[in-house]
């Protein structure tokens, strides 16, 4: 039996920090896509298309429904860059669950699955309905924020790769956290009270000020020149991947006429940045796009 479940990634996170010394990060979700499709058969297969971490996510998810390993070819289709910061592999390891489970005839929450994707890797919680605010290392808090109003977004690569693990593991990344806390927490009100009362210039306002308190974490050398040409465009912020080199350019739905212009401006004044595509901030959450009828 087959079933296949997409995902959005993320343009790297709204905010992202620590209160009080736990860990946080606030979605940031997206509209390009992961893919997964899982296939159980009496026949043995060789899978060639997912890597360790999906393969993982398929293994737990049978343990966490108390079935046994079975053969299993799993393909994902992906639009995500890996190491980019935009959630590639929460995107791949979530839709792995998910497949897996509709393809054993089976259901799986939300908050099983986050269980799960944490005990592979510090994860992002696009696969969460809405915009959410989540403890992404331990996973003790996952508060939902509310719906996400209409922002676009230009996606741009400042450069390089950035692991997941390697960069959760940093052993002075808990004092930098703790030095940038004030500048974040204010980021983190505007957000919530942006998101509560759908004013996308207070989000684009806090996404901007997350984005330049991790300078000191994760250097973008092209960040604060980007910020400041792209607000001459109508730009409302500009938001960054903490653990990741993806750069947004944010934009309200009724000034995203001058998308493409900043985009311009910003790859001639910039030639070292890549830009990547055009997306919309979209609502956290799982897609079945295929599933086994089981006669439910």
């Amino acid at each position: 039996m087959k079933a296949i479940v997409r995902c959005p990634g993320s343009c790297g996170e709204l905010v992202q920090g620590t209160a009080a010394g736990m860990n946080f990060l606030v979605t940031c979700p997206v509209t390009v896509y992961s893919q997964v499709s899982v296939e159980l058969s009496t026949e043995r297969k060789t899978d060639r298309q997912a890597g360790d971490k999906t393969l993982q996510a398929v293994r737990r998810t049978l343990e966490y429904l108390g079935l046994p390993w079975q053969n299993v070819e799993v393909r994902i289709e992906s639009d995500l860059p890996l190491g980019k910061g935009m959630a590639s592999s929460s995107a791949d390891i979530s839709a792995a669950c998910l497949a897996t489970a509709l393809a054993t005839g089976h259901r799986i929450d939300p908050q099983a699955i986050c269980d799960i994707a944490l005990a592979i890797e510090p994860t992002d919680g696009i696969f969460l309905p809405g915009i959410t605010l989540i403890d992404h290392v331990s996973g003790k808090v996952r508060r939902p924020l509310g719906q996400p109003p209409a922002i676009s977004l230009a996606i741009f690569d400042a450069g390089g790769e950035v692991d997941t693990i390697d960069f959760n593991q940093r052993s002075d990344l808990a004092l930098l956290n703790l030095a940038k806390e004030p500048q974040v927490l204010d980021a983190l009100q505007m957000v919530e009270e942006g998101l509560r009362t759908g004013d996308c210039a207070l989000i684009g306002e806090g996404a901007t000020l997350s984005a330049l308190a991790n300078q000191t974490i994760l250097f973008k050398p092209a960040l604060e020149g980007i910020i400041e040409l792209s607000r001459s465009f109508g730009a409302i912020g500009v938001n960054a991947a903490h653990s990741g080199t993806v750069i947004g350019v944010m934009f309200a739905d009724a000034a995203a006429k001058g998308i493409g212009a900043c985009v311009a401006e910003i790859r001639r004044q910039y030639p070292d940045v890549r830009y990547f595509t055009q997306a919309r901030l979209t609502s956290g959450g799982l897609t079945v796009v295929e599933a086994p009828d089981y006669g439910q």
